[in-house]
């Protein structure tokens, strides 16, 4: 009797194309402000100057400070909503399965509002009815 040898494929050459055949998801968020060159916060963390394009893990609500000098610090919540495709469990299919990278990219655009100092006879005035309150008021 003839015997066929059949042939197993090893532990690790499985193990290997299920690496090699494994997705991820890079997510980026680029922050654009008007003017540009603001130095940008997320949550309490300098990221750059704008624009600036930081990679996240989490999604969610993000602290934004924006600060640019002769502008108003702008200080607010972004929310970086998640994409169908990253709500459990299809998160895992798509991190795990799908045989090529997904990028997720987001966008926040803010606009900064100039400083504008207050005229210099009613900067006068506050500073006299500063003075007289301090004064002259009964303590």
């Amino acid at each position: 009797m003839n015997r066929r040898k059949t042939r197993t494929v090893p532990g690790e050459l499985v193990a290997l194309v299920l690496v090699v055949l494994v997705g991820c998801v890079e997510r980026t968020l680029t922050i654009s402000t008007d003017p540009q060159g603001a130095l940008v916060y997320l949550n309490d963390v300098e990221v750059g100057r704008s624009p600036v394009t930081q990679n996240f893990t989490w999604y969610g609500d993000y602290d934004v400070i924006v600060r640019k000098k002769g502008y108003r610090t702008l200080k607010t919540h972004a929310r970086v909503q998640e994409p169908w495709y990253q709500i459990p469990p299809i998160d895992f299919f798509a991190e795990c399965l799908v045989p090529a990278t997904i990028r997720d990219k987001h966008h926040l655009d803010f606009t900064l509002e100039p400083i504008t100092l207050p005229e210099r006879e009613a900067l006068i005035d506050r500073a006299e009815q500063f003075r007289e309150r301090t004064l002259y008021e009964d303590k």
